[in-house]
């Protein structure tokens, strides 16, 4: 068994702490493990949330966090769909999960519905946000989808999207949010502005050092509240029994 991530709490430290290869060459597909799967990763995933949404900090709490890898094949999708199925379990108010990575979606295969109507048409369309959901594997969780091609960064800037937003939280009292890699678009800065903060997923194996370092800064430079990274597919060649010891 290995562990296969852990939360750093500190943007500043996780930086000098992912000891990643200085190569371009990335794993074509990051390990999955479902959430009724490895123990380890079920427990992390817990930990995560718990902090996540929780355990205020500053005397704030996050009710509507976006999860966003720095390089393709980071995990962030896999992560952000985990951590909506262990909100919903753990708190008793209602959770939608919501894919704005509309450059790449795939939360919608993690939560096992289609990609129909989504968020995209959601912003074309007038009908009630609603009629976009579909309802998640988990009884209070419900899951928008990314819906039909459209440009991100024309939709994120409108101000028909904002209204959705305000719509969504006035629905749901947590929002999940998938993005697109802070290192291949802008579209992460947009959201983390508009929401109250950004997790990043960064590949023990795959992201690269000075593009985490970049897209970091880039986030500051947004004034986008950073609550912490995830260092994800990182293993430890130790026994989970001797692992749970430590």
């Amino acid at each position: 068994m290995s562990k296969n991530f852990e939360l750093l709490t500190h943007c500043e430290e996780d930086l000098e702490l992912f000891q990643v290869a200085e190569r371009k060459a990335r794993l074509s597909a990051p390990r999955r493990i479902p959430l009724n799967g490895d123990g380890v990763a079920r427990e992390e995933v817990a930990k995560l949330a718990q902090r996540i949404f929780a355990t205020p900090r500053e005397g704030f709490a996050s009710r509507a966090v976006v999860f966003c890898g720095i390089e393709h094949g980071d995990g962030a999708s896999w992560m952000c769909a985990q951590v909506a199925r262990t909100v919903a379990a753990q708190r008793t108010g209602t959770v939608c999960a919501v894919d704005a990575n509309l450059r790449s979606p795939t939360l919608h295969s993690y939560l096992h519905i289609a990609n129909g109507c989504g968020l995209g048409d959601a912003v074309r369309r007038p009908e009630p946000i609603r009629n976009f959901l579909e309802p998640g594997p988990d009884g209070n969780l419900w899951v928008l989808s990314a819906g039909s091609d459209t440009n991100p960064g024309v939709l994120f800037a409108s101000e028909r999207f904002r209204e959705r937003l305000t719509e969504l939280r006035s629905e749901f009292e947590y929002l999940i949010f998938d993005a697109p890699p802070a290192g291949h678009s802008n579209d992460v800065a947009v959201l983390g502005a508009l929401l109250d903060g950004v997790v990043l997923v960064v590949g023990a194996h795959s992201t690269r050092r000075e593009t985490a370092r970049k897209a970091k800064e880039n986030l500051e430079a947004g004034q986008v509240r950073l609550l912490g990274s995830v260092l994800n597919q990182r293993t430890f060649p130790i026994p989970d029994a001797l692992y749970r010891r430590l």
